[in-house]
C-alpha cells in the first residue's frame, strides 16, 4: 500500500466514524415534534399568530414530555389554500365556521372533531333585519330592493340568509352597487364588509334590509337596537368547528381532543379561552360527527336548487 492510499483510507474511517456519529444523534433531532394549527386569514399573519399562540402552546404542552412537541401556526388567506396545506401535512387542524368549514373538509381534507363555543355561544343563526322606519314586515316586500349581507365567505353574513330566502321562493342577485336597478321579480344584495357596516347601511335606509347573526345582534349598540326590526330568522348551525387533517394518526388526534375537551376546567386554559374569540368551551359534536358532517352537506352542496352552485 502507498503511503498516498494509506492516508486516504484513514480519511475514509474518521469520515465513517463522524457519519456515524450524526447518525446516532439523530433520533434526538427529531424527537422533538410539532403541532400545527391552521388559521384562514385574509392579511398580515403577524397578529393572527400572536393571537392563537398561547392556545396552541397549551396544547402542546398537554402531549406527552417524552415526545417533545411544539406548537406552532400557519396562517392561510383563503380555504383553498388551506385545502392545499392540509393535503402537504403542513397543517394538523384548524377551527373555523360551519361554511369554510364545509368547503374544506367536503373533498376529504380534514375532518369533523369538536364543536367549539366561539363568543360564548354553542350554536347560532342568522337574523334579517330592516330599518323600522320602513315599515316592512314581510320578506316579499325585499322583491326589486337591495339588501347587504357581510361578505361572501360568512356563514351567519351571507350563506344562510341567502339561502333561507331562496328557500322561501325568491330569485337573489349580486349587485356592482347601492344604484343598481333590480328586477321586481329578485332580490338584489351587496357585500357591506362587515356586520357594522350591515347594521350603518340599514338603518340610514341605503338598503332595505341586511342579516348578520345572533351574537352580533347580542353585540349591537343599546341605542340601535330599537331602530331595527327583525323580518325572519334563519336555522341554527354550530357556533365554530374544529377539524383535523384526514391522515393525522388517531392518537395525535385522540390525544388533542382529550386536551381540548377539559381545557376549560383548568383556570389557565380558561383564560386562555377567553383570550381567543371569547371561546367558552370545546365540546363534543352533537348528535356525532357524521350527524353534524351530513347537515352542512344538506346545507351547503351545490346543486340546481341550492345557492351554494352560485357562491363566490
Amino acid at each position: 500500500m502507498t503511503r498516498f492510499s494509506h492516508h486516504l483510507m484513514i480519511i475514509l474511517v474518521v469520515a465513517a466514524l463522524f457519519a456515524s456519529r450524526e447518525c446516532a444523534a439523530q433520533p434526538q433531532t427529531n424527537s422533538t415534534k410539532t403541532l400545527v394549527l391552521g388559521v384562514i386569514f385574509q392579511g398580515a399573519p403577524q397578529p393572527v399568530e400572536a393571537h392563537f399562540r398561547p392556545l396552541i402552546e397549551y396544547v402542546a404542552h398537554g402531549f406527552p414530555s417524552k415526545a417533545k412537541t411544539k406548537g406552532t401556526i400557519l396562517v392561510a388567506p383563503s380555504a383553498g389554500q388551506m385545502i392545499k396545506l392540509l393535503e402537504e401535512k403542513r397543517v394538523d387542524f384548524y377551527m373555523e365556521s360551519p361554511y369554510p368549514t364545509y368547503l374544506i373538509n367536503r373533498l376529504g381534507a380534514a375532518r369533523l372533531l369538536l364543536r367549539a363555543w366561539k363568543g360564548g355561544m354553542a350554536e347560532y343563526r342568522s337574523l334579517i333585519l330592516t330599518s323600522k322606519q320602513r315599515g316592512v314586515t314581510e320578506s316579499k316586500e325585499l322583491r326589486g330592493k337591495i339588501i347587504a349581507f357581510e361578505d361572501p365567505g360568512s356563514t351567519s353574513g351571507y350563506f344562510l340568509p341567502k339561502l333561507f330566502l331562496f328557500k322561501k321562493g325568491f330569485s337573489l342577485s349580486e349587485q356592482a352597487s347601492l344604484e343598481s336597478k333590480v328586477s321586481a321579480r329578485e332580490i338584489g344584495y351587496i357585500f357591506a364588509g362587515t356586520s357594522n357596516d350591515v347594521v350603518n347601511l340599514v338603518l340610514q335606509q341605503k338598503v332595505m334590509a341586511g342579516a348578520f347573526s345572533t351574537d352580533d345582534y347580542a353585540g349591537l349598540e343599546t341605542a340601535k337596537k330599537p331602530l331595527i326590526s327583525i323580518l325572519a330568522e334563519t336555522e341554527s348551525v354550530p357556533r365554530y368547528l374544529v377539524s383535523v387533517r384526514k391522515d393525522l394518526p388517531e392518537a395525535v388526534v385522540k390525544r388533542l381532543q382529550s386536551i381540548l375537551l377539559v381545557m376549560h376546567q383548568d383556570k389557565e386554559g380558561q383564560q386562555i379561552l377567553k383570550q381567543t374569540d371569547n371561546t367558552t368551551q370545546f365540546d363534543s359534536l352533537p348528535g356525532g360527527e357524521e350527524v353534524v358532517r351530513r347537515k352542512l352537506v344538506e346545507l351547503y352542496r351545490p346543486r340546481s336548487q341550492n345557492p351554494a352552485a352560485k357562491t363566490r
